[in-house]
C-alpha cells in the first residue's frame, strides 16, 4: 500500500534565523537545521529526512544523510563540522512511515522532493580566526569631538573585480566599540543600522558578517567605516552617564578576499590605517545627531587634509580578551523596517511648525529641503505627544531627542536630511529652518530589529483589533537589538521585569527566538555571582549610587523582575521547542531560585528587601509607582514558587531527574507556605487586592477546592466593585483575565477588556493611542499629561494581556513546546461575535477562526503538517462537547452558539 506522500520541504532554516537568503557568519561549527512541509496527504507522518549537503571548493561530492526521525524542528547537523569560514548548500527531503520501503511505489516515489538548497557559512569561530585587532584613531574621535571615519586600503591584482570570474568571495568581519557604518569603495556595506548592537561588553560583544563580493574591485580598494557612540560611550541611564564601556571608539574589521587562483587577500585593521573627521559634529542615542553636510564624504588617497580636518594616525588598542569576547549573532540585525508619510503639518499655538505622522513609532525623520543656503540650520526636535498644542518634551526627562543639520545648499536640487547614529521615540517632529514645509517633504524612518512576523489577530470589535495593533507597535519600537521599556526617554534598557511579562506575546507575535537566546546569554554573563539578578540587562544600574543605597549592599532580588531568568527561557522553550536554551540557561536559573531561597531561609517565605511590587498599579499615587495595592512579600513568595518550580520542569527537559525532584520539592514547600500565610481557609489572600488573587489562582498556590472557589469569587468582586477597571500593575496585568477564566467568570474577564473608562486597556484606544502606555492614565481625559515622572507613551508591559487575546479569545495555544500540539480551545464572550488567530509555529502556519451568528457557532481551524491539535467547542449545556483530536488540514465545526438567548417558551 503506498505511504502518504509530502510536498517538498521549505528551505531549511538555521538555528533561528528568519531572514531570506545566505546565513553567513553562523557562529557555530554545527548549526541546527529546521523545515515546515506546506501539505501532505491525510495521514501523513514524517517517518524519516534525508539531508543533502554540498561544501564548498575542493570537497567531494554531496553527502547525504538519512535520519529515521519524526522531527523537523531544530534537528541536529547531521555531517562533520564546518570550519571557520567554510560553506555549504543544505537540502532536504522527507517521507513518512519507518523508512521501509515495501510501499508500491518504491524507494524514491516514497520521498518527497527535495527542498529549495539553503546557504550555510560559519563566522570567525576562534579568537585566532582573527588577524585583524582594535584600532582608535590617535587624537580624532574623542569625547565631544566629530565622529570620526577609519579608513583602510588594499590593492587586489588585474581582473578581481565583480563579475570578472576572478573573485571567489569576498566577506568582510567587523564590530566596533561604538556602532559603526561601513562603506567600500563607496557604496554601503550591508543595510544594518547601529551595529553591532548592544550586549554585555564586558563579556560579549557580536561582529558581522557581510557578503561583499559585488563591491571589491580591480586596483585599490578603499574600506571607511564611521565610528558613533552608540551605547558604548554614549549616555546610558540617569544622571548624564557616559563612556560606561570606555571612552575610546573602536574598530576591528577583517577584509578578506578570495581569487580563483586560490589566493586569500587580507585588509585588517592596525596601524597601516588612518582617521579623519567626518560631518557628524556629535551624536547620541538619547540626544540625537548634529551634522554638517557642507563637509563632503569623499574618499582621500593621500591628502593631508580631509573634509575639513587633519588626516590622524591610529593605533591598536585592544588586548586578546576582546577577540575572545566576540560572538556572532543569534538573533536579526537591527534594520529599518518602514517608512512613513507624514499625515499633516500643522502650526503650534507659539507658531512653531509641527508634524504628524500618525503613529508613535521609533526611528527618525528624513526631510527633503530645497532652496537653503550653504550653513543654514534645520533643527528637528521629536516627542511623542502634544501638550497643550506644542510638541511634549517632558516625559522626555533629560533627552533632547534633537537632530540638527547645517546643510549643504545644494543648487537647483533636494538635499535629503537623516541621521544614522540615533533613534527616537516620536509622533510628532517640529521642524525649524524650512520655510514652507509640505507634507510631503517629510517621512518617517521606522527601525527596529528585523524580526520576522509570526502572530496575527483580529475580532469583531475593532477596538480591541487597535488595542492590538498598538500592541504590535509597541514591540516594534522597543525590540530595538534588547528589548526595551521604552524608546524615547533617557532609559531605554533592557528592563527584566518588562519582558519576563510581555515573552509569551513576543513570542507569538515575531519570530523573537534568536532575539530573546540572544539577551538571556547576556542575563547569565551580567548575573551576580550570588545568583542575584540586575534590574535591566545589559546591566548598568548595578554600579550606581541609587542602585547601591536602594539595595542597601545587598544583591538586587526583584521579584518579577529578577525571575525573567527562568521565565523567559522557559517561554522560549515552551514556544520555539529549543531545549538548547534551557540547557544553556538552566545554570542560571537555578542560581537564582537557590539565591531565593536563602533569602527565604527556612521559612521559604519572601520578606522584606527591595523590590518594585506591582509596579504602576493604577491606584499608586503619580509620584510613587511602588505604592501598588498589592501585598510585594505576597508577590515575592509566588515568584519564588513559580520560578522554582520551572527550574524543576526545565531540569525535567533536559533529563536530570535528581534537579527536577529537588526543585519540586522546593516549589511545594513555598506554594505550602505561601497557603499558611498568607491565605484564609475561606481563599482570602493577603492585601485584597486583584493582583494577588491572579497570581495565587493562575499559578496554583491555592492548595483546597474551597480556597481556590473562594478566591475566584473574590477576584470577580474586586473586578466588579472596581466598576470593572483594570486595578493591576505590570505584575498582575498579564495574569488577570486568565485567572478571572480559570475561575469561571468569563463574562467578568471579557466586561475587565472591555471597559472604556480609565483605567482600562480601551481607554488608551479612546484617547487616540497608538502604542501601549507605561501608565494606564499616562494622559488624563482632558488630554494633559500626567502629572508623574513615569511617563513613556511606548511601554509593551501592559499589552502582555494580548497572549491572552490569542489563546482565549481566539483560543489558539501551544499544547507542546514549539506547537508541535496546538490546543484549540476559544470562549467567547463580551459581546464579540467573530475573532480569528494565525501564528507561523516551527512546523508552518496554524490558524483559529470563529463565529457566532443565526444561533451558531462556527469553527474552523488549520493544523500544520507535523502538528496535531485538540479542539474544545465551546458548549450551550452541560456536558460540553468531547474535545476532538486533529492532524494536520483544514477543520471546520458547527454547532449551537452557546451564547445565543435560549428561544422564547410559551406561556
Amino acid at each position: 500500500m503506498p505511504l502518504p506522500r509530502a510536498t517538498a520541504p521549505t528551505t531549511p532554516r538555521c538555528e533561528h534565523r528568519t531572514d531570506s537568503g545566505p546565513a553567513l557568519g553562523i557562529g557555530t561549527a554545527s548549526p541546527r537545521l529546521s523545515w515546515t512541509v506546506p501539505a501532505a496527504d491525510p495521514g501523513y507522518q514524517q517517518g524519516a529526512y534525508e539531508v543533502e549537503i554540498t561544501r564548498g571548493e575542493g570537497a567531494p561530492g554531496a553527502e547525504i544523510v538519512r535520519v529515521e526521525s519524526p522531527d523537523q524542528v531544530l534537528v541536529p547537523w547531521p555531517s562533520a563540522p564546518l570550519a571557520a569560514r567554510e560553506a555549504a548548500s543544505v537540502r532536504v527531503r522527507v517521507r513518512a512511515g519507518s523508512g521501509n520501503s515495501d510501499d508500491e511505489g518504491g524507494e524514491d516515489a516514497a520521498w518527497s522532493p527535495w527542498s529549495g538548497a539553503a546557504v550555510v557559512e560559519a563566522g570567525l569561530l576562534h579568537a585566532g580566526d582573527w588577524t585583524a585587532r582594535f584600532i582608535s584613531p590617535r587624537e580624532l574621535g574623542k569625547l565631544d569631538m566629530p565622529a570620526p571615519v577609519l579608513r583602510g586600503r588594499i590593492e587586489l591584482p588585474a581582473g578581481a573585480a565583480a563579475g570578472a570570474g576572478e573573485v571567489v568571495k569576498a566577506r568582510l568581519y567587523i564590530t566596533a566599540h561604538g556602532v559603526y557604518s561601513a562603506t567600500l569603495n563607496g557604496q554601503r556595506v550591508g543595510d544594518e543600522v547601529l551595529a553591532p548592537g548592544w550586549t554585555s561588553y564586558r563579556h560579549r560583544l557580536r561582529y558581522q558578517t557581510h557578503d561583499v563580493t559585488a563591491l571589491v574591485q580591480a586596483g585599490e580598494n578603499v574600506l571607511e567605516v564611521l565610528l558613533g557612540n552608540g551605547w558604548w560611550r554614549g549616555r546610558l541611564g540617569w544622571g548624564g552617564r557616559r563612556a560606561l564601556y570606555g571612552d575610546r571608539l573602536a574598530l576591528l574589521a577583517q577584509l578578506e578576499v578570495a581569487t580563483a587562483d586560490g589566493s586569500v587577500h587580507v585588509l585588517a585593521s592596525d596601524e597601516s590605517w588612518t582617521a579623519h573627521d567626518s560631518a557628524v559634529l556629535c551624536d547620541d542615542l538619547y540626544d540625537g545627531q548634529r551634522t554638517d553636510l557642507r563637509r563632503a564624504l569623499v574618499p582621500a588617497a593621500s591628502q593631508s587634509q580631509v573634509e575639513g580636518g587633519p588626516v590622524d594616525a591610529v593605533e591598536v588598542v585592544d588586548a586578546r580578551l576582546d577577540l575572545d569576547r566576540l560572538v556572532a549573532p543569534e538573533g536579526p540585525p537591527v534594520r529599518v523596517t518602514g517608512v512613513l508619510p507624514a499625515v499633516r503639518v500643522f502650526q503650534s499655538p507659539s507658531g512653531a511648525t509641527l508634524v504628524d505622522f500618525g503613529q508613535n513609532l521609533v526611528g527618525w525623520v528624513r526631510l527633503r529641503v530645497r532652496g537653503l543656503q550653504p550653513g543654514d540650520e534645520v533643527v528637528v526636535r521629536h516627542a511623542e505627544v502634544l501638550d497643550g498644542g506644542e510638541l511634549g518634551t517632558r516625559p522626555l526627562r533629560s533627552a533632547k531627542a534633537t537632530d540638527s543639520y547645517l546643510v549643504a545648499g545644494t543648487p537647483g536640487g533636494d538635499e535629503v536630511l537623516e541621521p544614522s547614529l540615533t533613534f527616537h521615540g516620536f509622533r510628532y517632529a517640529e521642524i525649524s529652518g524650512v520655510p514652507n514645509l509640505r507634507a510631503d517633504d517629510a517621512e518617517a524612518v521606522v527601525v527596529g530589529s528585523e524580526l520576522r512576523r509570526s502572530g496575527w489577530f483580529s475580532c469583531s470589535d475593532e477596538r480591541l483589533n487597535q488595542l492590538h495593533d498598538n500592541v504590535v507597535w509597541s514591540m516594534r519600537g522597543n525590540f530595538l537589538d534588547v528589548p526595551t521599556d521604552c524608546p524615547q526617554r533617557d532609559e531605554r534598557m533592557g528592563w527584566t521585569g518588562d519582558i519576563q511579562v510581555f515573552s509569551p506575546t513576543a513570542m507569538f507575535l515575531f519570530g523573537s527566538a534568536g532575539f530573546l537566546s540572544s539577551w538571556l546569554a547576556d542575563l547569565a554573563a551580567d548575573q551576580f555571582p550570588d545568583g542575584s539578578m540586575p534590574f535591566v540587562i545589559p546591566d548598568i544600574l548595578s554600579d550606581t549610587k541609587l542602585a547601591k543605597e536602594t539595595l542597601k549592599g545587598a544583591g538586587p532580588a526583584a521579584a518579577a523582575w529578577g525571575d525573567a531568568a527562568t521565565i523567559v527561557p522557559w517561554v522560549v522553550y515552551q514556544r520555539s521547542g529549543d531545549a538548547a536554551v534551557l540547557a544553556r540557561q538552566l545554570p542560571s536559573m537555578r542560581a537564582w531560585v537557590d539565591h531565593l531561597a536563602g533569602l527565604a531561609g527556612p521559612s521559604h517565605l519572601r520578606r522584606g528587601g527591595f523590590q518594585f511590587g506591582d509596579w504602576v498599579d493604577p491606584t499608586a499615587p503619580p509620584d510613587n509607582p511602588f505604592g501598588a495595592k498589592a501585598d510585594p512579600d505576597v508577590i515575592a513568595t509566588a515568584h519564588f514558587a513559580r520560578s522554582a518550580e520551572v527550574v524543576a520542569m526545565a531540569a525535567e527537559v533536559l533529563g536530570d531527574s535528581a534537579t527536577a525532584e529537588r526543585y519540586a520539592a522546593l516549589a511545594a514547600s513555598v506554594r505550602e507556605a505561601f497557603a499558611i500565610e498568607y491565605v484564609t481557609p475561606a481563599g482570602r489572600v493577603l492585601s485584597d487586592a486583584q493582583t494577588v488573587y491572579a497570581l495565587a489562582l493562575a499559578w496554583a498556590l491555592l492548595p483546597s477546592a474551597k480556597q481556590r472557589e473562594g478566591a475566584g469569587r473574590r477576584l470577580a468582586e474586586l473586578v466588579g466593585s472596581s466598576g470593572f477597571h483594570i486595578s493591576t500593575g505590570f505584575v498582575g496585568t498579564p495574569l488577570v483575565t486568565d485567572a478571572l477564566v480559570a475561575a469561571g467568570e468569563v463574562e467578568v474577564a471579557y466586561r475587565l477588556l472591555l471597559q472604556t473608562d480609565c483605567p482600562s486597556w480601551l481607554y488608551p484606544v479612546g484617547m487616540g493611542a497608538t502604542t501601549i502606555w507605561e501608565r494606564w492614565d499616562a494622559m488624563l481625559p482632558d488630554g494633559s499629561l500626567n502629572p508623574g515622572e513615569m511617563l513613556s507613551f511606548n511601554h509593551y508591559a501592559l499589552g502582555a494581556v494580548a497572549d491572552w487575546l490569542h489563546r482565549t479569545v481566539a483560543g489558539l495555544a501551544p499544547a507542546a513546546p514549539g506547537y508541535r500540539e496546538l490546543l484549540v480551545r476559544p470562549v467567547p464572550g463580551g459581546g464579540l461575535s467573530a475573532a480569528a488567530a494565525r501564528h507561523l509555529t516551527p512546523y508552518g502556519e496554524a490558524a483559529v477562526s470563529w463565529e457566532r451568528a443565526d444561533g451558531q457557532f462556527s469553527l474552523r481551524v488549520d493544523v500544520p503538517v507535523g502538528t496535531t491539535a485538540t479542539v474544545h467547542l465551546p458548549g450551550a449545556g452541560e456536558p460540553a462537547p468531547a474535545p476532538a483530536r486533529v492532524t494536520h488540514g483544514h477543520h471546520e465545526w458547527l454547532v449551537a452558539d452557546p451564547l445565543a438567548d435560549p428561544p422564547a417558551t410559551g406561556s
